[in-house]
């Protein structure tokens, strides 16, 4: 009996040793299986995290390739203005220096007459020693003026005006002619 007892107590010993060691076997499986989950949930919130940031960084980096693009093309809208500004300033300039030249302020095919109009004007202010010289400077200009209309019709009007502008006598150029009278005549 004596034995029997021992072995009944040496058995319920080793029943309860397993089944201490099978708790702890479980413990530390559900230890093992909950940090993995932790682990696991960690994992796809970093995952989150980093989808998220690379999702700012695409965006910030969208939004200043669209600013870049904004500014090149109101870089290139400031440049075309410019370019038709300094056209339009070169054409006026152009147009202000054939004014400046023409006799009668434009060049135009009439401006041949206003042109011979301004020559009696400035003529008649003279005296009359200066109105002989003018006189004398009128013909030969008239002269030339004949001579130089056969080819004018092959010129375009512009060239027209401009020539006869360049045949015309000017204040300065009757003044250099009475001073050189006057010098002769001494």
């Amino acid at each position: 009996i004596l034995r029997t007892e021992e072995r009944q107590r040496l058995a319920r010993e080793r029943r309860e040793e397993r089944e201490k060691q099978n708790a702890a076997k479980e413990t530390q499986i559900l230890e093992k299986e909950r940090k993995a989950k932790l682990q696991y949930e960690k994992q796809l919130e970093e995952r989150q995290r980093k989808l998220k940031e690379q999702k700012q960084k695409e965006e910030q980096r969208r939004a200043a390739v669209e600013e870049k693009r904004k500014q090149k093309i109101e870089e290139e809208k400031e440049r075309h203005e410019a370019a038709m500004h300094r056209t339009l300033e070169r054409s006026q300039r152009l147009e202000t220096r054939q004014k400046r030249w023409s006799w009668g302020g434009s060049v135009t095919p009439d401006s041949e007459s206003k042109t011979a109009s301004k020559r009696s004007t400035s003529t008649a202010n003279l005296k009359p020693t200066e109105a002989a010289m003018t006189k004398r400077l009128s013909s030969s200009a008239a002269l030339l003026n004949a001579s130089d209309r056969t080819r004018r019709s092959q010129v375009s009007p512009l060239d027209s005006s401009v020539i006869s502008r360049l045949l015309a006598p000017t204040q300065a150029s009757l003044a250099r002619s009475k001073s050189a009278a006057t010098l002769s005549a001494d």
